[in-house]
């Protein structure tokens, strides 16, 4: 048996079998070593805490049936119900990886295309949401394009961002790494699609500008609206900006983006 197929028989035994199947499956190298420190960054990428992570979240390769649909190689596909994310490979193959989505209220779907990328990426919150949370400004401060946080081990958007744009416009929606990676598979953001750093890491290398990302649901479209990555309402429960900005973990947990 390969380590992808072992993997997955692993995987699979943990959800049935409970805690302790699962702690067997961690101690699966195919599973476990993506997860590693990684030396190689400008910043510090840690070593991921695995028994906070269901193992179906954690990367592996799967027979691209498992998506529903053929797509052609490069394409991403997500899958915001069962919090997966799909890269098409070829041979009839995908990479699959755990991802988090938005909450209720800000989850979209449709196709959109990958415009740019960026490692350690700056964060530029959306002026609606300076308008709504004016205390935010305090976390920010003057850059290149506006007001903003420098990309770095401490910013939400993490060691990767996928730009999505659709129609020549910016959607304003990312695929992006996280300070939180036990949000994985949870709906906690603001519409972004968040993913471990060492997955994110990963899928960068793999993909390139003008790959087709679809994200699967009823809508049939995305919609860049004001909620789009961070903008929300005080009905949402969010405690007044002054007491999240000064630990960036407290804008991710929030879902801020």
């Amino acid at each position: 048996m390969d380590l992808t197929r072992r993997s997955f028989a692993l995987a699979s035994a943990a959800c049935l079998l409970g805690p302790r199947a699962a702690s067997a499956a961690l101690q699966d190298a195919a599973l476990t070593i993506p997860y590693r420190a990684l030396t190689s960054e400008p910043f510090p990428v840690h070593a991921i805490d695995l028994s906070r992570i269901k193992p179906e979240f954690l990367r592996r390769e799967v027979r691209e049936g498992e998506i529903g649909s053929r797509e052609p190689p490069g394409t991403i596909v997500v899958d915001p119900a069962k919090h997966f994310l799909y890269l098409v490979l070829h041979d009839g193959k995908a990479m699959r990886y755990g991802v988090g989505v938005g909450r209720s209220g800000f989850a979209w779907s449709g196709d959109a295309t990958i415009n740019s990328k960026q490692a350690w990426p700056d964060w530029y919150p959306p002026k609606e949401m300076f308008e709504r949370q004016p205390q935010l400004r305090r976390a920010m401060r003057k850059m290149r394009l506006g007001l903003g946080m420098p990309g770095g081990a401490g910013n939400p958007l993490g060691a990767r961002a996928l730009y999505l744009w659709q129609d020549n416009r910016d959607t304003l929606f990312r695929i992006h790494g996280t300070i939180e990676p036990w949000t994985i598979g949870s709906n906690v953001s603001s519409g972004c699609i968040r993913m471990i750093n060492q997955d994110v890491i990963d899928l960068y290398e793999r993909v390139e500008p003008g790959a087709r990302v679809a994200v699967l649901g009823s809508s049939g479209s995305i919609v860049a609206s004001d909620h789009a990555h961070g903008a929300i309402s005080s009905s949402d429960g969010v405690p007044p900006l002054h007491h999240l900005v000064r630990d960036p973990a407290a804008l991710a947990s929030r879902g801020l983006w």
